[in-house]
Order: C-alpha cells, then sequence, then structure tokens
C-alpha cells in the first residue's frame, strides 16, 4: 500500500522557457523550407515537453520500501529520517553533502529529505532526495 507519493513536475516556467526552442529551430528551418521549418518546430517543442514529463521522478513510500525515482530502499533498511528546508536545504546538498551519498536533486525543489541507511554492508550512508513536502516524507517513513 501507498503511505506518499509525489511526482517531482518541472513548474510552468520550465514549459514555457523550453517554447524558446521553437524561434530557434524556425531560425535554422525557415530559410530551407517553411513547412518544414514549422513543422520541425512544432515537434522540437512537442518532444521537449514530452521529455520534461516522462522523466519527472517519483518519491514514494509503501509499506515496504522507499522509491526515489528508479532507486529502491527496503523499509528494513531505512534509519533516521530527516527533512530539510530553506537554508538547511541548501547546506545539506552543498558543503553537508557526503560524497558517498545517493542523491536525487531537481534543481526545482529546494527541500529535501535525508534517509539514513541502516544497512551496515551498504558503503552509502544516506539518501539525500528532492521533496516538495519533507515533513510528510519524515512522517509517513517514521510510522
Amino acid at each position: 500500500m501507498t503511505v506518499y507519493r509525489e511526482r517531482l513536475w518541472a513548474p510552468w516556467t520550465l514549459y514555457l522557457a523550453t517554447a524558446l526552442v521553437i524561434p530557434a529551430s524556425l531560425l535554422v528551418f525557415l530559410p530551407i523550407n517553411v513547412t518544414v521549418g514549422v513543422i520541425v518546430a512544432i515537434g522540437m517543442y512537442a518532444a521537449a515537453v514530452a521529455l520534461l514529463i516522462v522523466l519527472a521522478p517519483v518519491v514514494e513510500v509503501t509499506d515496504t520500501e522507499f522509491r526515489a525515482g528508479r532507486a529502491r530502499l527496503p523499509r528494513s533498511a531505512v534509519g533516521d529520517v530527516t527533512g530539510f528546508v530553506g537554508a538547511a536545504a541548501t547546506t545539506q546538498r552543498g558543503p553537508a553533502l557526503d560524497a558517498r551519498a545517493w542523491i536525487l536533486f531537481r534543481g526545482y525543489v529546494r527541500d529535501v529529505v535525508r534517509v539514513q541507511v541502516a544497512d551496515a554492508a551498504d558503503p552509502t550512508p544516506y539518501w539525500l532526495v528532492s521533496v516538495r513536502h519533507p515533513e510528510k516524507v519524515v512522517e509517513a517513513l517514521s510510522a
């Protein structure tokens, strides 16, 4: 059973910014052929939007595991869970980051959750994952 699920969608401004591929491709293809230029521009924008949608990772807590993107951590291997917001999250992603940590960051998601790995055989000390609601992830993993 899923206890918590969140998809890290890109903000609408990123979809708008990818629209800049339209005039760029028009500049390249319009001198060749107007019809081809318009078709390529629309196709490239559609491909960019499709990639943003398809590649948006899922953060999920179930009864048996914690999933971040394609990575899975069994609940039995979950240790202490801490959420960080604002400047504390920036510190966790920067100066306080352990090089051995497994990370899933999205630049447009400011907050993070740190999940300690309780498996002594695993060389990864913790996972650091971007989430929009760290308090809900902490609550779901602590239950």
